[in-house]
């Protein structure tokens, strides 16, 4: 049989797959291409990736300063949503990834309806996040009820789609090149939700509010708009253009699940037969006593902590502390264009040194740039300079990551072969660590903005924000990069473990093939 293609159905009247000789041995498999992922089917593949990174980067990056200096809600009530939201998002994800588990399948799979059904709803709670009611009293309640319902319905989306990487091959080689694939349009769709929501916000950013201290400084800014001089953008401008660019994002969001619907067939042969259906705690339990799986898991959250604070911050820190208001969407888009570009080159550096290797350099390489910017006076140009090199890194430690958790399924299924059909749990609570790192990161930098004194829309801020800002975007990721790739090292599938489980794992299927063929045989003899 073909190397990976151990689900085909065979026929006794096909000698293409199984052959006999004269004496009745078992001659080698003629190979078999049929179930091999076509370049267009890659591609489809990988824009489902899309709408999770541009609504996650949208919010990474904006959700903080719109709550803050556009809602306007105090810090202390920005704090609560952003925590309870990923906290409640965090939850869901293990939840949907036990229901998607004890999913039937349908004549579309077992993923792709989840997909396809929870789009149009997730699309609508999206674009009601960006909306300012016409009220006071329940803006919270208002920002918290959608923020978790999009967080619930996206789950519902992501986790199929995650999982949807051990059901389109059975080979890891195919898998391991839709995965490359994904990583590729993913980043390419961080730069798309960065370049929509940065740019048309940019365009429209409310001038900021003078203290005190600022009124001499910008007494002529001021004389020359109260005169008409110069063109006033008023904060209602701002509100009307988060508006357009979550509705340009939603209509993205759309498209990209109707390509990935209609361009990848689920295929069920893919995966072997699944075990009897357990409850939601043995599924906990099985997938987290997982050794190797464990170890990955605090590896990502520890490094999804460290990034989520410099994602959440960077664009306060941007205009805040380094006084670039009217530019700090431009270098969140270098960021995002230098991580596209970098991409060919980690996955070169993956196939070269071995995936354990490249998250490793990846992920240090950014940390130099880390403490750089905090370190360097306010410079625009050297801050353009520092990002585009930071963006090399942030591609590593954000993507690498992902490349080896089908590793980890496949040595769960070589160790357990009696037990299958648990891709969904493994998938969804690697999210989850993903969404509760976030959670927490927002969380606690937005409560720390608060008791620092945070101005909404000041054109200068205290001295201990700035402090606080420095730290959230350089000393604490830095420390939590070092305790995760610390984790890193315990990891115990090296590259000669992965080909080893895939042997295996390939002999496990020519062996089940060999058992329905026999059967279909006998009983067409009889």
């Amino acid at each position: 049989m073909a190397k990976g293609e151990g689900g085909e159905q065979y026929s006794n009247a096909s000698l293409l797959n199984k052959s006999v000789n004269s004496d009745g041995i078992k001659l080698a498999r003629m190979p078999d291409h049929r179930n091999r992922l076509s370049i267009c089917n890659k591609i489809c593949y990988a824009i489902g990736g899309a709408p999770y990174q541009m609504t996650g980067c949208a919010l990474g990056f904006f959700l903080q300063i719109y709550l803050l200096d556009v809602a306007q809600l105090d810090a202390f009530y920005a704090s609560i949503i952003l925590f309870v939201g990923r906290a409640w998002d965090a939850v869901t994800d293990p939840t949907v990834g036990f229901l998607v588990s004890r999913s039937p399948w349908t004549r579309f799979g077992r993923m792709l309806p989840w997909i396809l059904f929870s789009t149009p709803l997730a699309v609508l709670s999206y674009f009601l996040i960006w909306y300012v009611p016409p009220f006071e009293n329940g803006k919270v309640i208002w920002y918290l009820f959608f923020y978790c319902l999009f967080q619930t319905l996206q789950t519902c989306f992501h986790v199929p789609y995650s999982a949807l990487t051990m059901f389109i091959s059975s080979e890891q080689k195919e898998r391991d090149s839709a995965t490359a694939y994904r990583m590729t349009v993913e980043v390419l769709g961080t730069v798309l939700g960065t370049a929509i929501q940065g740019q048309i916000v940019g365009m429209a950013n409310a001038p900021c509010l003078a203290g005190p201290g600022d009124i001499v400084a910008n007494l002529t800014n001021y004389t020359a708009a109260l005169n008409g001089s110069e063109h006033v953008i008023s904060l209602e401008h701002t509100r009307t253009a988060y508006m357009i660019a979550s509705g340009i994002i939603s209509l993205i969001y759309v498209l990209c699940a109707v390509v990935l619907f209609f361009g990848v067939r689920e295929q069920k042969e893919s995966c072997r037969p699944r075990s009897e259906p357990m409850s939601f705690f043995q599924g906990i339990k099985l997938v987290m006593g997982h050794g190797p799986y464990a170890k990955l898991v605090m590896v990502f959250l520890f490094t999804s902590l460290a990034f989520m604070l410099l994602e959440g911050n960077f664009a306060l820190f941007c205009s805040s502390t380094l006084g670039f208001r009217n530019d700090f969407q431009n270098i969140l888009l270098v960021i995002m264009l230098s991580a596209t570009l970098a991409i060919p080159f980690w996955q070169w550096f993956l196939t070269r040194f071995g995936k354990k290797t490249a998250v490793y350099t990846g992920t240090l390489s950014v940390v130099p740039f880390m403490i750089l910017v905090v370190c360097i006076k306010s410079n625009l140009i050297v801050t353009y300079v520092v990002s585009f090199a930071a963006g090399v890194g942030v591609a590593a430690a954000f993507l690498l990551p992902w490349s080896m958790l089908p590793d980890v399924v496949d040595d769960f299924q070589v160790q357990n072969p009696d037990s299958t059909g648990h891709e969904a749990l493994f998938y969804s609570f690697y999210v989850f660590f993903t969404k509760f790192a976030s959670g927490v990161s927002l969380g606690i930098s937005t409560l720390s903005l608060d008791f620092a004194g945070y101005i909404s829309r000041g054109c200068t801020q205290p001295k201990e924000v700035d402090l606080t800002l420095k730290l959230l975007v350089s000393a604490a990721p830095v420390a939590l990069i070092i305790i995760g790739l610390s984790i890193l090292y315990s990891y115990p599938i090296n590259e000669e473990r992965r080909q080893g489980n895939r042997k295996l794992l390939q002999e496990q299927r020519d062996n089940e093939a060999d058992s329905e063929t026999d059967s279909t045989e006998l009983a067409n003899m009889v």
